[in-house]
C-alpha cells in the first residue's frame, strides 16, 4: 500500500513539476522576440476574423514563429478575444506578449491625411476616400445627417464649415462619425470664448461668421486680402446691398461643369447671393482660423467691390464707376485678347 503512495506521490510530483516546465517555457517563450530584425510590417485585422486566422497571418508575415506556444500563451492571457480589428505595424524583434498587448488595446496604426482650407464636404469626403479612410457616400451622408448635427449641438443642417481643416491622424478603423467628432472637436478649439464675445458684439452668431469666413476663404487668393474682403462684404451688409459672390453662386449648382454664366447668376438657389439678400443659409465651405479672424476682424474700409486682377489679387472699389472701369481693365480686355 505504501509503495502505491509513493508511486503516486511520485507521479504526481513528476506531473508537477512537467505543468511547471511547460508553464515556464511558454512564460519564457512569451517574453523571446523571434529575432532582432525591426523592420516593422503591417498586419491587418478584420473585424470578425478569428484568432486561429489572425495567428496565420503573423505566422506568414514571420513575426512569430510556434503557432501553438503562441495560441498556449494567448488564451492563458485572455488575449484571444480580446484582438481588435486595425491595421498594426509589428515586427520580429517585439516579444509575442508586447505584440498580443499591442493587438489586445487596439494600438493601430494612425494615417495622416491633410484637409485644405476652403475644402467643402464633398471634397473632404473625396479626400477621405482616397487616403482608404471612409467610403464616400458614407462620409457626405453622415456629415449632412442633420439628426446627427443636432446631437453634436451645431445651429446648422449639415456639419459644412464646422470640419476644420488641418492635418490628422486617424485610425483606418474609424467610422466616418469618429473622423467628424475628431475634426468638429479640432473647430471648437479653435473658437475661443474671446471670437463669441466678438460675434456677439457683432450682432452676429457663430454659424453667420462662419458663413461669412466660408466665402472669404474662396474669395481670397492672397491671404493678405482677407481682411479687406472681409470688409467689402461687411459694408455691402451695412448698406443692405447683396453680396453678389460667385462662389455661392456655384455652391448652390448641383452639378457645376466650371464655367460660371449669366444665367448661373440669375438662377435663384438658397446661396445665390447675387438674388439673394444677406448671408447664405450656411458655409460654403469649411474655412481655415485666419478667414474666420478676417470675418470677426474686418479691415476698416469703405470699399464696396472687388474684381479679380488675374495674379490671385484683386481691384477694391468704393463705387460703381471705378469698380466698371477695374471690370473692363483686368477681365475685359483681356478676354478679348483671348
Amino acid at each position: 500500500m505504501k509503495k502505491i503512495i509513493i508511486l503516486i506521490s511520485i507521479s504526481t510530483t513528476g506531473l508537477v513539476l512537467l505543468l511547471l516546465y511547460f508553464l515556464w517555457n511558454i512564460y519564457n517563450y512569451g517574453l523571446t522576440p523571434l529575432n532582432t530584425n525591426q523592420t516593422l510590417k503591417k498586419i491587418s485585422i478584420v473585424k470578425g476574423e478569428s484568432f486561429s486566422t489572425v495567428l496565420g497571418r503573423l505566422l506568414d508575415e514571420g513575426i512569430i514563429n510556434q503557432p501553438v506556444k503562441f495560441k498556449i500563451l494567448a488564451r492563458l492571457k485572455k488575449f484571444d478575444k480580446k484582438i481588435k480589428a486595425g491595421d498594426y505595424r509589428l515586427s520580429p524583434s517585439m516579444t509575442p506578449v508586447k505584440i498580443l498587448k499591442i493587438m489586445e488595446k487596439g494600438k493601430v496604426s494612425f494615417y495622416k491625411v491633410t484637409i485644405p482650407e476652403g475644402y467643402n464636404l464633398k471634397q473632404i469626403a473625396s479626400v477621405m476616400a482616397g487616403s482608404g479612410l471612409a467610403d464616400q457616400k458614407k462620409f457626405i451622408k453622415v456629415s449632412t445627417d442633420s439628426s446627427y448635427v443636432r446631437q453634436k449641438k451645431i445651429a446648422a443642417k449639415t456639419f459644412e464649415g464646422y470640419l476644420f481643416p488641418d492635418t490628422y491622424f486617424f485610425a483606418k478603423t474609424a467610422p466616418c462619425e469618429e473622423i467628424i467628432s475628431i475634426m468638429l472637436k479640432r473647430f471648437q478649439t479653435k473658437i475661443t470664448t474671446e471670437m463669441r464675445n466678438r460675434a456677439k458684439n457683432m450682432n452676429m452668431s457663430i454659424h453667420q461668421i462662419i458663413t461669412m469666413a466660408s466665402i472669404i476663404e474662396k474669395e481670397t487668393g492672397a491671404p493678405f486680402e482677407r481682411p479687406i474682403i472681409s470688409s467689402v462684404f461687411h459694408n455691402r451688409l451695412k448698406k443692405g446691398m447683396r453680396l453678389q459672390s460667385d462662389p455661392t453662386v456655384i455652391y448652390g449648382i448641383k452639378e457645376f461643369n466650371g464655367n460660371i454664366t449669366k444665367k448661373n447668376l440669375k438662377t435663384a438657389t438658397a446661396y445665390n447671393t447675387y438674388v439673394i439678400k444677406g448671408l447664405p443659409p450656411g458655409p460654403i465651405a469649411n474655412p481655415g482660423i485666419e478667414s474666420i479672424k478676417a470675418a470677426l476682424y474686418p479691415a476698416e474700409t469703405n470699399f464696396l467691390f472687388f474684381v479679380s486682377k488675374k495674379n490671385r489679387t484683386h481691384e477694391f472699389s468704393t463705387n460703381i464707376r471705378d469698380h466698371n472701369r477695374a471690370v473692363r481693365k483686368y477681365q475685359l480686355r483681356r478676354n478679348a485678347k483671348k
